[in-house]
């Protein structure tokens, strides 16, 4: 079998290729590629499962980054069990073809318990007094103390949140040549989420994103000039590309406004009551699920959302079939954004009853994505103080919450999830190896056999 290394560098598309990423410029002209037409949603858990296994999420199960788990009565979002993905991967395959193949899996989501040879994702230690470190999982357990002591810790924070930047993903880069050096796996999966945060931030605009088109370029070249020095088939694709969007959708609001959803209050701050609701969103980027806990107020709910401004498509029946995402998983009723929109999950109506959670970076307790994380208020000259001394309360063994994420869904200024009209827009496969045979149209299932050719061709 071939050695080969797979990149994902998140939201790369042809619109960021060239002149603020020579080097991806470069590999591309002297290998072959094409676009992939992404997965519906373009997210990452379900592009991801959708690459390694092959299937469509009806078969999968993966039809967000997170969904209503109907027996628990609870949405929950960036689970880590590889448990959750209910198809074979392709490690699985290849190992049956051949007792000698190895794989690492380098940060890709559903990365616990999976029956990969290494691995390592983020893995926070919360503590009894409230606090969170940065740390991360491995496997084998002896992996994550070699990397902690070649590398130091994951730099969570720069991972997600406000402090966000190319520490993460230079990280991930080191600890993934450290893994090879140590283990050389015949397979390697590699993420680099770097892009993801600004151009979200930001949109396409390279004014702003042209720093992070050139760190994360860099950081493309290491890996790559490393693994084509060992002989490896070397593969840059991407989950989705990232549209500039403007207008953010409150579901929940105009669910709420129906008498649809209920609402608990709690210290006098309002809080989601997903099991007792009779239909409610959960917002994901561009796709939002709405759960019915009700079924007879399907027709009401239609009426309520069709029509409205922003959204594109309002899948239900037979329409979550066409697109394959008829699983039990799957909201009773799908809805996709318009490019330049974008779903929050915001339920409240006023920001004074916000929940606590509302301010803070808090991935498990929010019902829905929140892209918002990613800022501070920069309205608020006092913002950099206040984290500063929140910081140092912690430090000194104060509890302290970090509220100072702003609710202004207006700061945002990209997103995906939706399938966009132009393959500029669309990710990316591309690859060193030149006797590659791409289909006509590469569709996201299609990436699987892709990868799966150029370990066993010769």
């Amino acid at each position: 079998m071939n050695k080969t290394v797979v990149i994902n560098i998140v939201g790369l598309s042809q619109k960021l290729i060239g002149e603020h990423t020579p080097f991806i410029q470069a590999f591309q002209d002297r290998g072959k590629g094409a676009t992939i037409k992404p997965v519906l949603p373009a997210v990452t858990c379900t592009a991801q499962s959708t690459y390694l296994t092959g299937k469509w999420p009806q078969e999968h199960g993966i039809v967000a980054n997170g969904w209503y788990f109907k027996d628990e009565c609870e949405v929950k979002l960036w689970r880590q069990s590889n448990k959750l993905v209910e198809a074979p991967k392709i490690w699985d395959e290849l190992k049956a073809l051949d007792p000698n193949f190895s794989c690492a899996n380098m940060f890709w989501w559903y990365n616990m318990y999976s029956t990969v040879d290494f691995s390592a994702t983020p893995r926070p230690n919360y503590l009894a007094d409230g606090r969170k470190t940065p740390d991360f999982y491995a496997h084998p357990a002896e992996l994550r103390d070699g990397l902690k002591q070649e590398l130091g810790e994951f730099p969570l924070f720069h991972f997600w949140g406000p402090k966000t930047s190319i520490k993460s993903s230079q990280w991930i880069a080191d600890a993934s040549i450290h893994t090879d050096k140590k283990h050389d796996p015949t397979l390697t999966f590699i993420y680099l989420p770097h892009l993801d945060y600004n151009v979200q931030r930001h949109g396409n605009d390279f004014s702003k994103i042209a720093k992070d088109l050139q760190e994360v370029d860099g950081v493309v070249a290491q890996l790559v000039d490393y693994y084509e020095a060992k002989g490896a088939r070397v593969v840059l694709l991407s989950e989705y590309g990232i549209t500039d969007v403007d207008t953010p959708i409150h579901i929940n609001r105009m669910l709420r406004a129906a008498n649809l959803l209920q609402i608990r209050v709690e210290r006098g701050l309002e809080l989601l009551d997903a099991g007792a609701s009779k239909a409610f969103a959960m917002a994901d980027h561009q796709i939002a699920h709405i759960y019915l806990n009700d079924p007879g107020v399907k027709e009401m709910v239609l009426q309520v959302l069709q029509g409205q401004a922003g959204i594109a498509q309002v899948l239900h029946g037979d329409a979550l079939e066409e697109y394959r995402l008829n699983h039990d998983r799957c909201g009773d009723i799908v809805l996709v954004a318009e490019e330049n929109a974008w779903f929050t999950y915001y339920f409240w109506e006023y920001d004074a009853v916000a929940p606590d959670y509302a301010r803070m970076v808090d991935i498990h307790k929010k019902p829905g994505y929140d892209p918002v994380e990613m800022f501070t208020d920069p309205q608020d000259p006092f913002v950099v103080p206040k984290i500063i001394g929140k910081l140092i309360k912690k430090k000194l063994g104060f509890r302290t919450v970090m509220d100072v994420i702003p609710l202004k869904p207006e700061l945002v200024k990209g997103s995906h999830g939706c399938i966009p009209k132009k393959k500029e827009d669309h990710p990316v496969f591309i690859t060193n190896h030149l006797d590659c045979q791409f289909p006509e149209g590469l569709e996201a299932v299609g990436v699987y056999d892709l990868l799966k050719r150029h370990i066993v061709d010769q």
